[in-house]
């Protein structure tokens, strides 16, 4: 796999990267000696397709570097590359490999104008918190009417009446007590899940923007934790509903009160519903905003600036794909462009269960939670014999992907979206809204696996807290279980100790921050590939199983994790994930 075309965007590939639309592009292909006689560079400006001849940049025995450019007029630049006569006979190049034909342009490669996110984001490890559930800090507090308090150790009910309800008693200040926790599990990113008022102990009902929970804290309590975590060097993301409210809101009760009220233009009221108004999959609890009203950008505008100056890094926004649309109306690029300018900045991650290709074009969000790229061909590659139901469906049974299909919809979800922005996006084995993956593979040997291609892979590695320890989960509420800290053993010493190295590697690594990905060899049960920059090579081995040597042309292997490679031929046995670097 080694000897074919490639070309992915990453530094390598992309020598000259315009600040400014109407600056100069230039790009890179990789062919093997004598793999084609010429090669072609086909972009889009304003619509147009345009074709330029690439000449070689240089040559060695084994492989040709061809090299192309252009002016880059639009903010986002789609192109391929041609390769004809020689071993390439006639194929194009995209962002999901050969064709021997014409193909779609949504799977083109994307260049984006200027630098795209913030840098410090690339060289992270982050680590989520469910504010609730994550560490009590002791301190008296009297539940209000709607919490149902439960004992710390109690596993969630999970699925009933009282779900949303079920309070444990976390809060910011126990945040703040286990921060040496956080920084020894390799993470420097903190992601809390809402921590404004609610009537829910998963906060995405909020009753107001303007203030911390006293249930957490209250706003003394966050000012603490940013004081703690910027002392570390540790950054905070938080989380917020740009789609909807809760019903409870101020905003929202306003607009209930006086139908000529400014807040009214806030929301979607429509009297033939059920409820009068549009709410979130029509949850009467989460109105949905109206992203067509100026004063709502100014409010929302207000709550992104205000707590970014109070300490955050950047915002995690909730079910992002569907921000700003309904019906016939959709401003979801509109808000996403509007969202990033105003961060000014700070880091906008989106969440985005499905396919998020459409709404990730380089000049909105930074970044997307990588679902469908990431967690779904890796449950599905390395899911346990008893893990049968695809939870995100609701009604399909789990898929069992070969090592191929994996790699394939990995693939073909990079595809189409700028380099910058699939580095932005997190790489997650499980979330809050998710199964635990220890529950999802059943299996030590491939979790540790899954945790070999969380951090190897690109995009920025998300942790669940807990995960580290082996908690389990069958669905997205059960996974929300409480951290056992006065039961340390329980705790997963080997998987710890895995996070905490591969971890390390991750933040240490510019190619595993920003190097490109080339695959060595996919079977189905090994997937191997290079992540590599101008100045650093590493290869990495992925086995779900005992699977036959693989020989590589890499007879100098540095053993970064795992077991060392005799004269370029790698481990076989499996479940285990191996990292050498390239001498």
């Amino acid at each position: 796999m080694l000897d074919e075309p490639h070309h992915d965007g990453s530094d390598l590939y992309v020598v000259e990267r315009p600040d400014v639309i109407g600056g100069d592009a230039t790009l890179r292909v990789r062919t093997a000696r004598g793999g084609a006689e010429r090669v072609l560079l086909r972009y889009v400006a304003d619509g147009e397709p345009h074709v330029v001849e690439a000449t070689v940049d240089e040559e060695n025995d084994d492989e040709t570097w061809w090299r192309a450019s252009f002016s880059a007029l639009n903010a986002t630049t789609r192109y391929r590359w041609l390769l004809s006569g020689g071993e390439a006979g006639y194929r194009w190049l995209n962002g999901t490999g050969l064709t021997p034909h014409e193909t779609a342009g949504a799977d083109d490669f994307v260049l984006g104008v200027g630098h795209d996110g913030p840098a410090w984001h690339l060289t992270s490890v982050v680590y989520e918190i469910f504010p609730d559930r994550f560490a009590s800090s002791g301190a008296a507090v009297t539940p209000p009417e709607w919490a149902a308090p439960r004992p710390w150790d109690a596993l969630p009910t999970g699925r009933g009446l009282f779900t949303p309800y079920e309070w444990y008693g976390g809060d910011l200040a126990g945040v703040e007590q286990h921060l040496d926790h956080i920084e020894s599990v390799g993470a420097n990113v903190v992601y809390l899940t809402p921590i404004f008022p609610a009537t829910s102990t998963h906060r995405y009902n909020a009753t107001s923007f303007d203030r911390v929970d006293p249930l957490l804290g209250g706003d003394e309590a966050f000012a603490s934790l940013a004081r703690a975590a910027k002392a570390r060097g540790l950054r905070l993301v938080g989380d917020l509903t740009l789609n909807h409210t809760g019903s409870e809101h101020e905003w929202f009760e306003a607009a209930l009160a006086d139908p000529r009220s400014v807040e009214r233009g806030f929301y979607f009221f429509d009297e033939t519903l059920p409820a009068g108004y549009v709410s979130w999959l029509g949850i009467p609890s989460l109105p949905k905003l109206d992203w067509r009203s100026d004063e709502l950008r100014l409010r929302m505008g207000d709550v992104i600036r205000r707590w970014l100056d109070a300490g955050l890094d950047g915002w995690r926004i909730d079910v992002a794909n569907m921000v700003g649309r309904h019906g016939e109306i959709d401003l979801n690029h509109v808000v996403a462009h509007w969202a990033r300018a105003t961060a000014a900045g700070a880091l906008v991650v989106a969440e985005h269960g499905s396919d998020f290709g459409p709404d990730l074009d380089g000049t909105g969000w930074h970044g997307v939670m990588n679902y469908s790229g990431f967690l779904h061909p890796v449950w599905w590659w390395l899911r346990g014999a008893d893990y049968v139901e695809d939870v995100f469906s609701r009604v399909a049974p789990a898929p069992r992907y070969d090592g191929r299909m994996a790699v394939q919809v990995m693939n073909s979800f990079r595809a189409g979206v700028p380099w910058e922005a699939t580095l932005h996006s997190w790489v997650l084995l499980d979330s809050h809204d998710s199964p635990r993956f220890a529950t999802v593979t059943g299996s030590r040997g491939r979790h540790l696996v899954g945790i070999g291609l969380q951090m190897t892979l690109p995009g920025v590695p998300m942790i669940f807290a807990g995960d580290e320890l082996g908690l389990e989960g069958a669905w997205g509420e059960d996974a929300r279980r409480t951290i056992p800290w006065d039961r340390s053993d329980t705790w997963d010493a080997e998987l710890l100790a895995a996070y905490r190295c591969l971890a390390v590697l991750r933040r240490s690594s510019e190619a595993l921050a920003r190097g490109g990905i080339r695959y060595a060899h996919v079977s189905d049960d090994v997937i191997a590939y290079l992540r590599e920059t101008a100045d650093e090579r590493l290869l990495c081995l992925a086995a779900r199983a005992p699977h036959r040597p693989i020989a590589t042309p890499f007879t100098s292997l540095e053993t970064l994790y795992g077991e060392d490679a005799s004269d370029g031929v790698l481990p076989a046995h499996g479940p285990s994930f191996h990292l050498w670097r390239i001498h």
